[in-house]
């Protein structure tokens, strides 16, 4: 599958998973908004009526105080009222009454006037009263209803003073005095648990003014920027009003429980969406692999190409038979074959660096060397090389301490690696230059190697030490490695207690630092 696919398909597939979460969060927020207008609605109907039988109660009390200090003794003697009235075709009752009761704190007033005929053969024979004179039973019996109605028309009178009483005396008190705290409490428990609201809750009580006139005895401070007020005795003066204000301290959590049920769903959908991400990164990082596999079988007979090449002209010249007659120039060639063959053998230890990466770790056999030496060796053997591409090669090996403890074969694959670089990174158009330098400074060995190459890019200057890194550069992208070259320099140097760095200024060239401390630090 080609690289642009995989991106194409992880870009939808990202965005599917980005769209599901941000439905499921504007889904939850939309749920507890709701939630949140559905309990502030329930907590409104619950203080309107809590604050609607407040004033039922206060009514109560003053109407059974006012008619158990003036009227009781008047309603219990005039209770009950009934009269009975004969006729030949059967008997009417008239019955009148009205009673006044205290029942829970709520006052029932009754009026009732009935008429009932009953069957004459259920009673004895009719007899025609003498006190009703020279009066008719209907007229006797419209007498009588008129004066129920007299005596109802009064008893109203009498109610509409006890109610204007009730308006005027009780307005005239002091707010702590008309509310019976405990009964308020209990009623806005009552109301609320009615509306569905089973949480704990604190109130207080104040004046239209603000002066607090009552609190809860568990009040505490907890949740009470989210306040909810009602006006008491929304009827009277302003003055006279009150106030009544309840908070909830953990309202919140009451709200979220009711959508905590979609919590598990976001989870697990933010989970699918890390598996996702990290699904795509195995999948971009195993084409790399690929890649890498790929270009190590295209590549690999070519890396071992060149000392097989440098083998191959050496046997070559040794075929001349002016070469024979030659014993330093035999002795040069003879010692070329040798240098390539360790070379040939340390292209084979380069194919394992792979494992070695995977294993973070290589084994290393120190020993003690004199770096001016092992660097004159490579020289001398990466001379036909470079000498191949019209190059040359300078040295400057200059350092007095030259003795380091380090490993002989992977140091010196080291400088071969940085040396191939400056052969395959050459500019085409110009000839080939080769510097190396040793000395000493700081208690130190300093290595050098600089060439008048390409040159990097500063944004590629700090990557090129990565594993897997290579620099694209152009119609040059096509050089060919596997991108672990610098990258086992650097883990070589690091694993030997040194440093290195580059330098290098693009169309110019590139320099590579190494600093090891000395055999005796």
């Amino acid at each position: 599958m080609k690289k642009s696919t995989i991106w194409i398909l992880g870009v939808v597939m990202g965005l599917s998973f980005l769209g599901l979460l941000y439905l499921q969060v504007s889904y939850i927020e939309e749920m507890v908004k709701m939630r949140k207008e559905q309990f502030d609605e329930s907590v409104k109907r619950s203080l309107y009526a809590a604050s609607h039988n407040l004033e039922l109660n206060e009514t109560a009390r003053y109407l059974e105080s006012d008619i158990a200090n003036t009227e009781r003794s008047a309603l219990n003697a005039q209770a009950n009222l009934s009269q009975e009235v004969r006729s030949s075709n059967g008997v009417v009752r008239i019955h009148q009454s009205y009673t006044a009761s205290s029942e829970g704190g709520k006052v029932q007033t009754l009026f009732q006037l009935k008429t009932f005929v009953m069957n004459p053969s259920s009673l004895p024979k009719a007899v025609i009263s003498k006190k009703h004179g020279k009066k008719t039973i209907p007229q006797t019996a419209q007498e009588m209803l008129e004066t129920l109605k007299n005596r109802y028309v009064y008893k109203k009178g009498l109610l509409d003073e006890v109610v204007m009483d009730i308006l005027y005396e009780a307005s005239d008190k002091p707010l702590e005095e008309r509310i019976n705290f405990k009964l308020l409490d209990s009623d806005l428990k009552s109301e609320l648990y009615n509306n569905g609201i089973e949480i704990p809750y604190h109130f207080t009580v104040s004046t239209n003014e603000g002066r607090e006139v009552y609190r809860c005895p568990d009040f505490e401070e907890k949740g009470k920027e989210n306040t909810f007020s009602q006006i008491l005795f929304r009827n009277d003066p302003p003055s006279k009003m009150g106030m009544l204000k309840v908070h909830f301290p953990t309202m919140d959590d009451y709200i979220f429980n009711s959508v905590r049920f979609m919590i598990p769903s976001l989870i697990f959908t933010f989970i699918l969406l890390v598996t996702f991400i990290f699904t795509i990164y195995l999948i971009f990082r195993q084409k790399k692999l690929t890649e890498i596999k790929n270009d190590f079988i295209n590549n690999m007979t070519h890396e071992f190409k060149t000392p097989i090449s440098t083998i191959s002209l050496a046997a070559q010249m040794l075929k001349d038979p002016a070469v024979g007659k030659s014993p330093q120039m035999f002795q040069h060639i003879s010692g070329v074959i040798n240098d390539e063959t360790k070379r040939l053998r340390f292209q084979v230890e380069k194919v394992l660096q792979m494992s070695m990466f995977e294993r973070q770790k290589a084994t290393l056999k120190r020993k003690e060397i004199n770096v001016n030496e092992l660097i004159a060796g490579v020289i001398n053997t990466f001379t036909l090389k470079v000498e191949k591409y019209n190059g040359k090669i300078t040295s400057d090996l200059s350092a007095v301490d030259p003795m380091i403890f380090v490993d002989e074969m992977h140091f010196t694959n080291v400088i071969f690696n940085l040396m191939d670089n400056a052969v395959k990174y050459k500019r085409p158009e110009e000839d080939l230059l080769l510097n190396i330098r040793t000395w000493n400074e700081n208690g130190k060995l300093y290595i050098s190697i600089q060439d008048n190459g390409i040159g990097i890019k500063k944004e590629d200057l700090k990557k090129i030490f990565d594993k897997f890194y290579r620099v694209h550069t152009g119609n040059l992208h096509d050089v060919k490695g596997f991108g672990l070259g610098l990258a086992y320099v650097k883990k070589i140097i690091l694993d030997h207690k040194g440093t290195i760095r580059a330098e290098s200024e693009l169309g110019v060239g590139t320099k590579f630092i190494i600093v090891l401390p000395l055999l005796k630090n």
